[in-house]
């Protein structure tokens, strides 16, 4: 996997992927950014999100189960001082199906968190990760 950024000014980046998609980061004004895009540690987090999510839905497809639904909302802490890493982030998953059970649900969101997530395995290494949900009814 390959990725590049590209420095455009002040604290504005374009980022691209291998695969050749483009996303604009940029820093707070306070550092010479003008807010005009998600900052570096925003997208890291961005990123656990989707990877976290991709997963509970594969798996919970692949079990035959109808997802109508499926949000990730994250809450992520940081440390005072620098570097000001991640200290805790917290995983808070809505998900609605015909037919989903919590024990399922459950199960879906243990096995991305143990197996299958690498951006929540990886970070898991040095911040605390925790998970719960909320299965909306149809």
């Amino acid at each position: 996997m390959k990725a590049r950024v590209k420095w455009v000014e002040e604290s504005l980046m374009v980022a691209e992927s291998g695969s050749g998609h483009a996303v604009v980061m940029d820093g707070p004004p306070a550092h010479g950014g003008r807010n005009l895009g998600v900052r570096p540690m925003e997208m890291l987090l961005l990123g656990l999100g989707g990877c976290t999510q991709f997963d509970v839905v594969h798996i919970l497809r692949k079990g035959r189960h109808r997802v109508d639904r499926c949000e990730v909302e994250l809450e992520a802490w940081r440390a005072e001082t620098d570097p000001k890493v991640f200290t805790r982030i917290h995983i808070h998953f809505i998900v609605s199906g015909p037919g989903l059970t919590e024990k399922v649900l459950e199960r879906a969101i243990a096995l991305s968190a143990e197996k299958y997530c690498s951006a929540s395995i990886m970070l898991a290494e040095t911040v605390e990760i925790s998970h719960d949900f909320e299965l909306v009814p149809i």
